[in-house]
Parts: C-alpha cells; sequence; structure tokens
C-alpha cells in the first residue's frame, strides 16, 4: 500500500500570466502557497482473483480491464504516461472538493504521479513531478490549465513561481521570517461559496486569446514583485490586502465568467465589514472566496457570511509526499506466480483423455 498527501493551493498574484500561450512570448510569474488542506492518494496491486484488473474509486467508482477503458482523464492519462498495465486499486479522498478552484486536479495528478513512482521503487524529484504532471495535464489530458498548479503542488511552501519564455520553470521561495508568515496567515480567510465550476471552462473563455490581454496581464505581473517587496521590507501588511484588492479588480477584466453576481455581492459585502481585498481562487467563477481581513474585523466578517462555510487554514511547506510505504512486492508476485501456475493446472486437468 502506498499513500501519498498532496497539498492544495492558493494563488494571491500573476495568474493568467502561467498559461503557456502567454508566458512562452512575455514570461510570467505568480506568487502562491500550499495549505494544510489535502489530496489523498492510496494505491496497491490488486490481487488476481478479481474479474477486474483496475478498481478506482473516487467520486465514483470504476472496475475497468485495461487503462484504456477508464474515465477518469487523469487516471487514464497518467497510467498513459506511465505506460503501467499492472492490476491496481486507487483511491482517492480529498479535504476540500473538486472544482473549487483550490488547484485540485493538479493535486490529483501529482499526487498519482507520486504514488506510482513510489509503488515502482521509484523516488523522483519534485521538478520531475511538476514538469510530468504539466505535460499530462497540457498535452494528453489537453485541458486549458496553466503550469502553476502542478508546480506549487509538488514543491509546497510560499513561492514566487517564474515561466521563463524556454519553458523553464523556475521556484523561488519568499525568504520571510516565520513571525512575518503567521502575520500574512492570521489575515487571511477562506470562504466556501458552493459555486462548483471547471477550471479549464472558465479559462476557455479567455486563453484562446490571452495575448490581447497584454495590458491587464502586465498589470498583474507587475503585481508580483510589489507584493515580494511588501513581505520581505516588513512593509505594512495591509499594503499586501489592498494588492489583493487590485489584482482582482484587474483580474474580472479577463473575461466575464471570472465572476458572476453572487460572488460579487458576497464580496462588496465583505468590504463594508472590514474585509480589505480579496479574490475567487483560481481561475473564477465560483469555488472559493478567499479574503484579506484584518483579525480586529474577522468576526464581523464571518457573521455578515453566514450562509458561507468558512475553512480555517494555514501555510504548508512539505509538498507532494508519500507518507505511507508498504508496496508488498513480494506479496504480489507471488500471487501471480500462483495465478500462472494454477491456470497451467487447470489447462493440464481439461486436456487429460
Amino acid at each position: 500500500m502506498i499513500l501519498c498527501r498532496t497539498p492544495f493551493r492558493i494563488s494571491f498574484f500573476g495568474g493568467g500570466t502561467d498559461y503557456p500561450d502567454w508566458y512562452l512570448k512575455h514570461g510570467g510569474s505568480v506568487i502562491s502557497t500550499t495549505i494544510n488542506k489535502y489530496c489523498y492518494i492510496s494505491i496497491r496491486y490488486l490481487p488476481p482473483f478479481f474479474e477486474h484488473r483496475i478498481r478506482l474509486i473516487y467520486s465514483k467508482l470504476e472496475l475497468c480491464q485495461n487503462y484504456m477503458e477508464i474515465k477518469h482523464p487523469a487516471v487514464r492519462e497518467t497510467l498513459r504516461f506511465m505506460d503501467i498495465n499492472d492490476g491496481l486499486e486507487i483511491h482517492h479522498d480529498g479535504d476540500l472538493p473538486a472544482r473549487s478552484g483550490m488547484g485540485s486536479s493538479s493535486s490529483f495528478t501529482v499526487g498519482l504521479l507520486n504514488s506510482l513512482y513510489a509503488l515502482q521503487g521509484k523516488r523522483v524529484t519534485k521538478n520531475t513531478l511538476a514538469n510530468e504532471s504539466i505535460q499530462i495535464e497540457q498535452n494528453m489530458i489537453k485541458e486549458t490549465v496553466g503550469s502553476q498548479d502542478q508546480t506549487a503542488a509538488s514543491y509546497g511552501g510560499l513561492n514566487k513561481i517564474v515561466f521563463q519564455t524556454n519553458g523553464e520553470i523556475e521556484i523561488q521561495p519568499v525568504t520571510i521570517s516565520m513571525l512575518r508568515i503567521n502575520e500574512l496567515d492570521s489575515h487571511l480567510m477562506l470562504f466556501y461559496t458552493g459555486i462548483m465550476r471547471t477550471a479549464s471552462d472558465v479559462a476557455d473563455s479567455f486563453v484562446p486569446n490571452i495575448l490581447n490581454k497584454e495590458k491587464v496581464l502586465n498589470k498583474m505581473h507587475d503585481l508580483v514583485d510589489q507584493s515580494v517587496t511588501i513581505l520581505q521590507e516588513n512593509k505594512s501588511i495591509l499594503e499586501f490586502g489592498a494588492l489583493l484588492h487590485e489584482t482582482w479588480e484587474l483580474k474580472r477584466q479577463l473575461s466575464q465568467k471570472i465572476t458572476n453576481h453572487i460572488v460579487d455581492d458576497l464580496y462588496k459585502r465583505a468590504l463594508k465589514k472590514g474585509a480589505i481585498g480579496g479574490k475567487i481562487t483560481g481561475a473564477g467563477g465560483g469555488g472559493f472566496l478567499l479574503l484579506f481581513v484584518p483579525p480586529s474585523f474577522q468576526l464581523q466578517v464571518k457573521k455578515e457570511l453566514k450562509e458561507l462555510l468558512h475553512v480555517p487554514f494555514s501555510f504548508d511547506f512539505t509538498g507532494s509526499r508519500i507518507i505511507v510505504y508498504e508496496p508488498n512486492l513480494d506479496e504480489y508476485n507471488n500471487l501471480n506466480k500462483q495465478e500462472n501456475n494454477s491456470y497451467q493446472t487447470f489447462r493440464e486437468l481439461n486436456t487429460i483423455e
């Protein structure tokens, strides 16, 4: 049995500049952090006693003979990428719902890839996990997704992630004291709106014409370095919240699908009760509402948004990790030998005249 834990992420600034259509021409960067909410993938070799060869359990149950029959695109294409044809049981659980803007689909892909390597007795680098997950999602599944979520889930931590025009990705940890990290953390509130959407559907509304959004994306890109300066030079943490408001106002200009009247109303109500800034996490359209609220105003913001689920969190610095490693390879090999021997005996008995 292999159990992998992979964190979800919150993106603060620069979202949109991590799409290859943009950064391969202009470059890009984001500021994001992973949090202590996780995607869990457990995986083991499936004993050869069942009619099916693959048992996949997530919000649905799939019983298949080979990976080509699997309907879940990330599982199917990751097994194809790894060229794995063994019998497997794969089980997924998550602390947060899917399609909620927390990078859940990429955390799933990163965690599955990490688990499959571990099952084969291989340890891979965070860089490999990030790059191969990007390849699977962008080139094999062909989803309209950026490159920040896979990188954040693989590495973990509070980082500036830089996307070069040559396709290379550089991870720069934001080097600040734990006191400063805790100060930032204490000003952040996360609320679940209950609005589910597919990130690629929202992205499809602006990515095909993303080069026409140059003015907006350049401004959003500039806020990345400004936010790092605020954190590292110990400027008032409230300036970070003001930048969040500014980036949300810019992001809304990318597409009409970024927001809706429900989200706009929630955000306005939060501002009236003391929030300084905030944004919808991920591509937009729904999911989680991130707010920057001074601690003295957080109770009244929580009361104002009482119809929403408040989700306390803290930062995570581990990235995708194998937390249980019991591969049982000998048992798997013995079971297959027993299966082959039993099959041979069956054939011999049935061919005696």
